[in-house]
């Protein structure tokens, strides 16, 4: 069998813990080193988002209005490419939706003249303090209080249209919404209090690092750090209670590095692609928000301490991607493989 040993991940998580925040808690496996165990660290972030529709501070122009909508329905609306939003309507919560209301708030009664019948529409800035002061709580009691601060979810509001505030009507709508990247909403099934929370990549994604660490999934023939070889649902594994950073990675470990192996055929083209088993782990607050699910992945830790830029996939062997701009190196002989029982 191969001797695998485990080593300290703190080096190439230096840069990369903020960056990686949606996974709250990042370790590494590298069976290539003779180092001692793995470390964790935590990342911080918000979930809570601006404008559900992000318009002109409004609902698109023409839509139906969406004042009969009730706390714990579900809303959903078509997005061009273009970002234009029409066709806004309500829909079953365990159907595809963009939207899951969790409070109504008449602007009316704000006690000031703020919002009164010649009151022009807040605009973002207003509508992201009036997020923070109407739709927080309301939105965490609707939740149970299974809400984790940097899971998939965020909190938003959703104002009248224009024609309708110009009309009188002052309703604002608390929810939740999924969103990606660029914060837009994305389609999710189910209501938010009964799903996993975690932001997760399909295997096969590849994933990049921005100059603001957001992380984004990319097609895999562009620049990337991290390609997701595992999505592991931790829920079976540690049923009751919050486990522990060490159980995640004790777990972890081994996991990972079967799935980085089943990912790329065999265990000799890991050692031959001198990438490393990654994995996230969560935190405390994650764990009892209601996530459950952390990625395994391939990544490279560089000598700067951090990870390398990726580019390809590892999939396609040694001459499929490029570390840094430059093929893989290659591995230091190995070892013969030795029988079972030898």
């Amino acid at each position: 069998m191969t001797t695998r040993t485990v080593r300290s991940a703190a080096a190439v998580r230096i840069g990369l813990v903020a960056a990686l925040a949606a996974a709250v808690a990042v370790g590494s496996y590298d069976y290539f080193s003779a180092a001692g165990s793995g470390t964790s660290a935590s990342g911080g972030g918000t979930s809570i988002s601006g404008p559900a529709v992000p318009t002109d501070g409004a609902n698109p122009t023409g839509v139906a209005p969406f004042t009969t909508a009730d706390v714990g329905s579900c809303l959903t609306w078509d997005i061009a490419a273009d970002g234009t939003v029409s066709n806004f309507q309500q829909a079953d919560c365990s159907a595809e939706h963009r939207f899951e209301i969790s409070a109504r708030e008449n602007l009316a009664t704000y006690p000031s003249s703020e919002f009164g019948t010649n009151a022009t529409m807040p605009d973002l800035t207003r509508q992201a303090q009036l997020r923070e002061e109407l739709c927080h709580t309301p939105t965490m009691r609707y939740l149970g209080g299974r809400f984790d601060p940097v899971g998939r979810y965020s909190i938003a509001p959703i104002l009248p249209s224009a024609e309708a505030w110009a009309a009188g009507d002052r309703t604002m709508l608390c929810g939740v919404q999924a969103t990606d990247a660029e914060g837009t909403s994305t389609l999710t099934v189910g209501a938010a209090a009964e799903q996993d929370q975690a932001v997760v990549a399909e295997p096969g994604a590849c994933v990049f690092v921005d100059e603001s660490r957001s992380l984004r999934t990319v097609d895999c023939a562009a620049d990337h750090q991290l390609e997701t070889t595992l999505v592991v649902d931790l829920a079976p594994v540690f049923p009751e209670g919050t486990p522990s950073i060490e159980d995640q990675d004790n777990h972890l470990r081994d996991v990972c590095f079967q799935a980085a192996i089943g990912y790329l055929g065999e265990e000799e083209n890991l050692y031959q692609s001198t990438l490393q088993p990654y994995w996230g782990t969560l935190q405390e607050v994650s764990w009892v928000g209601g996530s459950r699910s952390v990625n395994c992945s391939l990544v490279f830790a560089d000598a700067a301490g951090g990870f390398a830029t990726l580019n390809g996939t590892a999939r396609d062997g040694r001459g499929g991607f490029t570390i840094n701009g430059q093929p893989p190196a290659e591995p230091p002989p190995r070892n013969p493989l030795r029988e079972p029982g030898a």
